[in-house]
């Protein structure tokens, strides 16, 4: 599965569950909130990594470049738009 799947999958269980979503919405205060978020992925049976989160928003940005004209080697950064961890905080929200 792939890791916007997982992610996908997470959040739906999250709002579903306000335990679920609390743990989650905990990980923003942490001193390393992305690594406390992969952990609460990892207790809920996703496999997900930093790593895994950080080269999905990445792979979404470039391919974001990608779809401009020429490539978009000249486009600015999409800012919270590849950060998959923010956005999913934000659906929590809501």
């Amino acid at each position: 599965m792939e890791i916007l799947e997982q992610l996908d999958e997470l959040q739906r269980k999250a709002r579903k569950d306000e335990m679920v979503k609390r743990k989650f919405l905990e990980t923003k205060t942490e001193k390393e909130p992305l690594e406390a978020f992969c952990k609460v992925c990892r207790e809920y049976g996703y496999e997900i990594y930093e790593m895994d989160i950080i080269c999905a928003g990445d792979e979404f940005h470039a391919s974001m470049k990608r779809s401009t004209n020429g490539g978009g080697e000249n486009s600015p950064k999409l800012g919270w738009n590849d950060d998959f961890y923010e956005l999913f905080l934000a659906g929590l929200e809501e």
